[in-house]
């Protein structure tokens, strides 16, 4: 099947410069839980690297989707933070002046020129998250739509920096009009947490320019080996579904079994 490219693409940037890199990092954003247990602080690295907060916490490294660090995001990262006491940074790709965007469908290889500096984004983030104060050396992948590509291609143990789970959010992980080839790396008994609408408007099978008609429409394949995964689909959620309690409720018994009751 031969899909009609209807989308646009808009900037010209499609690699980054060690400047652009370190931006998306130092600008990223950064919730933290307060130190009395109860609440949550905005900040970036940038404007938290040289303070003690005077604790330390599990972290969930976040690749956000095409849209940026939008505001389901910061809500998604201030419930961490207030109700789970867990830290949540989210490296900001559209730091990055002139960045190539897109509205879909376009073609493969375009999104791949996307998908290629996002992943370079966070494998950047995953390694300077080491070195941070409040950090307590465990930290989840996570990532939702363009995000959860990111997230699914992640390979920490090879970058020295392996991560605790993964929890992928609105991406199918198959193959379809968005990839070249989905590139999923999920290690042998990994924690895995995939959260997705049975309707999703882009990944779902409903979708008419999927292009690829044996597709689940959720992650199926990449993960019915993995006894340490769990796969939570919601009907009729909609796309962008981190807030929904039963989303809510998904995460919060994945990161409790993660961290093996490290999360209070």
């Amino acid at each position: 099947m031969t899909i009609e490219l209807t989308g646009k693409l808009s900037g010209t940037v499609d690699k980054h410069t060690p400047e652009t890199l370190f931006a998306t990092w130092d600008k990223a954003y950064l919730t933290l839980p307060e130190a009395d247990g109860d609440g949550f602080v905005e900040t970036t690295p940038s404007e938290i690297a040289d303070k003690d907060v005077g604790f330390q916490c599990p972290t969930v490294l976040f690749a956000h989707g095409s849209s940026g660090v939008n505001p389901a995001i910061r809500e998604l990262a201030r419930w961490l933070a207030s109700h789970l006491g867990v830290a949540c940074v989210v490296p900001d790709s559209m730091q990055t002046p002139d960045r190539l965007t897109y509205s879909s469908p376009v073609a493969r290889a375009d999104y791949e020129r996307i998908h290629a500096m996002r992943s370079e984004e966070l494998a950047f983030a995953a390694k300077q998250l080491q070195s941070m104060s409040w950090f307590d050396g465990s930290y989840v992948v996570a990532g939702t739509s363009e995000g959860g590509v990111t997230a699914a291609r992640f390979d920490g143990k090879a970058a020295g920096v392996a991560e605790s789970g993964k929890m992928i959010f609105s991406w199918s992980c198959e193959e379809n009009y968005f990839v070249e080839t989905p590139g999923n790396v999920f290690t042998e008994g990994e924690p895995v947490l995939a959260v997705m609408s049975l309707t999703d408007k882009f990944f779902g099978t409903g979708n008419g320019y999927l292009d690829n008609p044996k597709a689940f429409g959720y992650p199926h394949e990449a993960l019915k080996d993995n006894a340490n995964a769990s796969i939570v689909l919601l009907p009729q959620a909609p796309h962008t579904l981190l807030n929904l309690p039963q989303a809510h409720g998904a995460i919060e018994t994945f990161l409790v079994r993660v961290w093996c009751g490290s999360v209070d």
